[in-house]
């Protein structure tokens, strides 16, 4: 029965299971639900005086508390301030008293580079950063990437949740702090668009370790990221998965799923659907290449071959390597990647016809003789479009 986004926060409010997995393509509303669902725990008119912490959520708001102060003037003193409210200043002076400013530095590094070292100031609420250059040369006051600021953030709210969970774990009265004895919820809404699939796996099976360990905590988990989901469905029992869906009258969806992405959300279909309605209205952007070799790799794996790059046209090479550029695994992939050009979004169109035309869905194709050696198996399906794509942006 479709929803209300308000009614969904409700019913995952009202489950007594310990962890609620929830999966969702981009744009569906999983920042907004994460809100919703803060409002139902948390609603700003409670009752006068009552200052105590029920939820803590990561989302898209929680990386607008912090901004730069880029030194406009001098262009020298470069920091990331922290916006002040009952919410950060709380969770900061927790994090210092707890000496964790050196926990965070090194999940930052862990997931970044060595080369890069945030410094706090006395009170946690700026930071600033020093790079590393050749010949140990420290270049002080440098601004990061959007992909390390991003990711910098979550290492905070990491920690934070990290220190938490041990605290709750303590005997009431021996408590460091009392500030989240009445904690109850955690969201965390898609902490991985940053990461690469190796550091995205670490950090799902970290974060399930805490989970598990946690005491008297109830998480929801909504991403958009297949992998990540399947992670945490394999780390974790007790609980509840779902993947969300928008109508086309704004109403919502919430379906159980039993199975991880693969087995219960007929998930290539669904990577399938998603390209189409972007073809058709005209909205192909860089993640629609990430869904389309998604769709290549689980068709290359189901039908056993050893690269997804094997089911490509002629001209395999010049199409992988379209494709690679939007979809590269870097340590931080959503940097300094560029919009596609039209002719690139025809790429889109045209690779994804040739695979659900093609006849590698219906017979069997001799895998190749070396790993790396492609199968030269012509397809006739449409015409290649290599002469748009020596005009296309590199």
């Amino acid at each position: 029965m479709s929803q209300t986004l308000t009614e969904v926060a409700q019913t995952l409010k009202d489950n007594n299971k310990k962890v609620q997995l929830i999966y969702a393509f981009n744009g569906i509303g999983k920042t907004r639900l994460s809100r919703e669902f803060k409002d139902l725990v948390a609603p700003k008119n409670n009752q006068e005086g009552d200052n105590s912490v029920k939820i803590l959520y990561y989302n898209a708001f929680t990386e607008d508390l912090f901004y730069w102060d880029n030194d406009l003037d001098a262009d020298t003193d470069r920091k990331l301030i922290v916006r002040p409210n009952g919410f950060t200043d709380l969770a900061l002076k927790f994090l210092k008293d707890e000496n964790q400013d050196g926990n965070i530095i090194t999940n930052f590094q862990h997931h970044t580079t060595t080369k890069i070292t945030p410094s706090f100031n006395e009170n946690f609420s700026e930071i600033t950063f020093s790079y590393l250059s050749g010949g140990n040369n420290s270049v002080p006051n440098v601004k990061i990437s959007k992909g390390e600021e991003s990711n910098f953030i979550w290492c905070v709210f990491y920690s934070l949740i990290e220190q938490i969970v041990e605290l709750l774990n303590t005997e009431k009265e021996d408590r460091s702090s009392h500030d989240f004895d009445d904690l109850k919820y955690v969201f965390i809404d898609d902490p991985v668009s940053s990461l690469d699939d190796n550091h995205l796996i670490e950090l799902a099976v970290n974060l399930a370790i805490h989970i598990k360990k946690s005491n008297g905590l109830n998480f929801v988990i909504s991403t958009h990221n297949p992998l990540f989901y399947n992670v945490l469905f394999n780390e974790l029992s007790n609980k509840a998965c779902y993947m969300l869906m928008k109508n086309d009258d704004g109403s919502y969806d919430l379906n159980e799923k039993k199975g991880d992405s693969n087995k219960s959300f007929s998930y290539h279909l669904h990577l399938k659907g998603t390209i189409e309605e972007a073809i058709n209205n005209k909205t192909i952007e860089k993640y629609h290449f990430i869904l389309l070799r998604n769709l290549y790799e689980k068709t290359a794996n189901f039908l056993g071959y050893p690269e997804w790059k094997i089911l490509l046209p002629n001209d395999r090479q010049l199409y992988y390597n379209r494709v690679i550029q939007f979809t590269s695994h870097s340590t931080l992939s959503n940097e300094v990647v560029p919009e596609p050009s039209e002719a690139e979004k025809g790429i889109v169109e045209f690779l994804l016809k040739h695979l659900v035309d093609s006849k590698y869905w219906k017979e069997e194709i001799e895998p190749p003789a070396t790993g790396n050696q492609l199968v030269n198996t012509p397809i006739d399906v449409v015409e290649p479009i290599t002469d748009q794509l020596d005009n296309a942006t590199v």
